[in-house]
């Protein structure tokens, strides 16, 4: 097995598999697979996601010099290069602009590069795909647990610096909780879509890329949706449920308010229902996913 994936680890947790052919041409293939899902236990499949998610951090901190540091690190320079340019040469003229920034972007940068990444993880693992039988949704659903560890430091970050910024916590800040959890479920379906999507056809990953940008400007990052005309804001506040999501992140965090608990269930059980369809799919299609991903 020749793969970044591979590893003594990984050898270990997929002894259990059944190998498959090593594909080293594009044509007709005829993939002896099977959906590994039926075999693996549902425990070992959450301990594999869990054990590729945390090599892939230890991994991925070796690389630089500051190792780990960058996982607080990064979204600081992110904020800053944005505080700079909206507040300070544009004059956003909002007195609390820093806490709104921070509030809006840490938890959109957590959604689009975990999306991002999710999305080629599949293509990503074709050298092990094409050595063992392993249910593709391993592959971005280890990018999702990836992101929750390096998220968890960036939440931890950021109740302290709402903290000295003057937002006192109070039991009215459980309400991230539902918040972050509903999230995390939205974060999950659209990673999984974009790693199927990629599998078709790889020019969908430079679609995910532009529509990242797009929803970064339409989601409220940088201006408060409920400062607009009210039509308008409820407009995308119902339409984007992003918008809606980071929306909710400020009224809790910011102005002690609990979200609208009727349309966070929505978008919850909305994204749920749909990751749901999408495993479900790639578990009957493993087949071709598998094809896909061997051939890009």
């Amino acid at each position: 097995i020749r793969d970044s994936y591979c590893t003594p680890w990984s050898a270990h947790l997929y002894c259990g598999l059944r190998e498959g052919p090593e594909i080293n041409h594009v044509g007709p293939l005829s993939l002896n697979l099977h959906s590994a899902i039926n075999a693996m236990p549902l425990s070992q499949y959450f301990r594999l996601v869990d054990i590729q998610a945390r090599m892939a951090l230890k991994a991925d901190a070796s690389k630089f010099f500051l190792g780990y540091i960058w996982w607080l690190l990064e979204p600081m320079l992110y904020v800053g290069v944005f505080y700079v340019v909206f507040d300070i040469i544009l004059d956003s003229g909002r007195a609390d602009f820093l806490p709104f920034l921070l509030c809006g972007k840490w938890p959109f940068v957590w959604f689009s590069k975990t999306v991002n990444q999710a999305a080629n993880s599949i293509i990503a693992g074709s050298g092990l795909i094409g050595r063992i039988d392993v249910p593709k949704s391993i592959f971005p659903m280890a990018v999702v647990q990836e992101s929750v560890y390096k998220q968890s430091t960036v939440f931890l970050l950021l109740f302290i610096a709402l903290y000295f910024m003057g937002y006192t916590p109070d039991l009215g800040w459980l309400w991230i909780i539902p918040v972050i959890l509903v999230q995390l479920v939205m974060i999950i379906a659209c990673s999984l879509i974009g790693a199927v999507l990629v599998c078709f056809v790889r020019d969908f990953s430079m679609f995910i890329s532009l529509g990242m940008i797009f929803l970064m400007f339409t989601s409220g990052i940088f201006w408060d949706a409920r400062s607009l005309d009210p039509e308008m804001g409820q407009r995308v506040l119902t339409v984007n449920p992003l918008a809606f999501i980071l929306d909710a992140y400020r009224q809790v965090l910011m102005y002690d308010t609990p979200p609208e608990l009727g349309h966070l269930l929505l978008i919850g059980v909305g994204f749920g229902v749909l990751a749901v369809l999408v495993l479900a799919y790639m578990r009957s299609a493993s087949r071709y996913l598998a094809l896909r991903a061997l051939t890009a």
